[in-house]
């Protein structure tokens, strides 16, 4: 076992929320990685359509975006090692690219079935794009509106 350093994918979205009846907003920001250059872009796409809708969010696209950075992982020679070095319930990894193709087909026959949130006034489940909008459950969510 020993650390070395992979290339990762920074989505940065710097953004300013407006809390319900409020006219001045709150900036604010978070990071996700990710081991692609395309998988970020996409997200970035995907998560910039979605807030471009919102009345309340405004995306500072100057600050946001896709930055190529590093980040340090624990390597393993053998993939014996790695459930040697783990206390925890450790499985070998399926087949991603299998997995991801199940994901994508059940995704695209769910959106295909899902109205627009447009169309649908907003009531979930609805789309937006190719993100599905669940309805929330347990806790009461609070809906913002720009005044």
């Amino acid at each position: 076992m020993e650390s070395v350093w992979i290339q990762v994918f920074v989505l940065t979205v710097a953004e300013c929320v407006a809390p319900a009846g409020k006219s001045v907003c709150q900036e604010q920001s978070f990071e996700l990685q990710f081991l692609t250059r395309r998988d970020c872009e996409y997200a970035y796409e995907q998560l910039i359509t979605m807030k471009d809708e919102l009345d309340n969010v405004i995306i500072d696209r100057s600050q946001s975006g896709c930055t190529a950075s590093a980040s340090e992982v624990t390597s393993y020679e053998t993939i014996d090692s790695v459930a040697a070095a783990s206390d925890d319930d450790w499985r070998m990894p399926t087949n991603t690219e299998q997995r991801r193709a199940a994901v994508n087909t059940q995704h695209r026959a769910r959106l295909e079935q899902v109205k627009t949130c447009e169309e649908s006034r907003g009531r979930a489940p609805c789309k937006i794009g190719e993100i599905i909008v669940e309805e929330a459950t347990g806790d009461s969510v609070e809906v913002w509106r720009k005044n």
